[in-house]
């Protein structure tokens, strides 16, 4: 027999009602909140695969541009993080461009947040830049997939896939690129300062600049040891994880990546989201804030 709502009693009618109204908010939370749903779209890109499907992506070269100019895959453009960033109003050396600004040059590159973005650089040439790029995207808010092009510039040499020589006359587009920024990707020098141990603190910068001075309580992995290999591609997640236990690096707190000024920490800081570890920030002012504050 088939029963009608109508035929039910008020109260357990009542009672079906609430009972779904709290299925449906469950529901609801499980696709809001959950960490999948809220994780940026982040990954790595084989060469060939970028190859076979180029059209889809805006392909961004971390690179300075005489060595995009030199020699760099068809259709990328120059996106150094030499060009955008600057000494800031407090005199502190390699600081990022403001938000609205990044999103000004993207959108004039005819990027805007959902386009879907392939990085490279060479590592060595780029100082870890391609992380860095990869980073600042994950930092504005950017809801279109972001790839690293695993192994870089090396890989895509290495299977003897085509590459351009001097300026190539960029596509016409248009763009308008929204910022949703998202501040737990990095931390500011008064977070760090006022941390009393809630961070582990990791200087990649090299073993010369540790000597010179450090933040109080950092460990000192140089950022080159997250990469591995000729062509240089980031660690994987098990390697990732010996590396931060071997210096004692407690994984159970936030994870605070710093050098200079924001860049081969951002290569760090990219090689952690990838390995899917836990919280990490960039400490984007890096030593150059830090030694700037402390100096006053």
């Amino acid at each position: 027999m088939q029963v009608s709502a109508p035929s039910l009693r008020p109260a357990t009618r009542a009672g079906l009602f609430r009972v779904i109204g709290v299925l449906l908010v469950m529901a609801a939370t499980a696709v809001c909140c959950s960490p999948v749903a809220m994780a940026a779209d982040l990954g790595l890109i084989d060469a060939a695969a970028l190859k076979g499907n180029h059209a889809k992506w805006v392909v961004l070269d971390a690179r300075p541009k005489a060595d995009w100019e030199a020699g760099h895959i068809p259709g990328a453009i120059p996106f150094s993080w030499e060009n955008y960033t600057r000494t800031d109003a407090k005199g502190v050396k390699y600081s990022s461009f403001p938000p609205q600004e990044v999103a000004v040059a993207l959108a004039w590159l005819g990027i805007d947040e959902k386009t879907p973005v392939v990085v490279y650089g060479d590592a060595d040439k780029s100082w870890g830049g391609e992380g860095y790029d990869v980073w600042l995207l994950s930092w504005l808010g950017h809801k279109g997939p972001i790839r690293l092009l695993n192994g870089g510039l090396q890989a895509w040499r290495g299977q003897n896939l085509p590459l351009v020589r001097g300026a190539e006359k960029p596509a016409a587009r248009k763009a308008r690129y929204r910022v949703s920024l998202k501040p737990q990707y990095q931390i500011s020098t008064e977070e760090v300062q006022n941390g009393k141990g809630a961070y582990a603190l990791v200087d990649v910068r090299s073993t010369f600049e540790w000597l010179k001075g450090r933040i109080p309580g950092a460990v000192h992995i140089p950022w080159e040891e997250f990469y591995t290999g000729k062509e240089r591609r980031p660690l994987p997640a098990a390697e990732l994880k010996k590396l931060l236990a071997k210096h004692g690096v407690d994984t159970s707190k936030p994870v605070v990546y710093y050098c200079l000024g924001g860049i081969r920490s951002g290569y760090a800081w990219t090689a952690h989201q990838l390995a899917g570890l836990p919280e990490a920030h960039n400490y984007k002012g890096g030593w150059a804030a830090w030694d700037k504050r402390s100096g006053q």
